[in-house]
């Protein structure tokens, strides 16, 4: 994929998560916030065309919100974010996003970080210089 190809950065809103189920070092929605505003500076410093979806956990509502950026934008590649895919209970979003993504927007590439600090090494497995 070229480089200035725009990127989907989907990920859990501060607000949604269970904190009492979330991975080390995601402990309160503060920290949640700080983390993913960093990130999302990250993705923007490094030249990334980004566009953040932070989803609720309640696939209608997380549905409604991915759509409405995929009719925006034509997006080449989606990352969806650690919370969504690590999180036992978050399984079925993480399925119904895949297969939304891919009906919806073909030939989108999928990537996946495990930390909102390391998503651009995730786009950089799928783009060219």
């Amino acid at each position: 994929m070229p480089s200035d190809t725009k990127v989907l950065s989907i990920g859990l809103h501060p607000s949604a998560p269970d904190y009492s189920r979330m991975l080390d070092g995601f402990d309160n929605e503060a920290i949640l916030t700080a983390r993913i505003e960093a990130g999302i500076a990250a993705l923007r410093e490094a030249g990334f065309d980004a566009v953040p979806c932070l989803i609720d956990t309640s696939w209608d509502r997380a549905e409604a919100t991915v759509r409405e950026l995929l009719q925006e934008h034509a997006f080449g590649l989606a990352v969806i974010g650690g919370g969504i895919r690590m999180v036992p209970e978050n399984t079925v979003l993480f399925e119904r996003l895949v297969n939304l993504l891919t009906e919806e927007a073909p030939g989108i590439r999928l990537c996946f970080n495990t930390s909102p600090e390391n998503t651009v090494e995730a786009l950089k497995r799928w783009i060219q210089a």
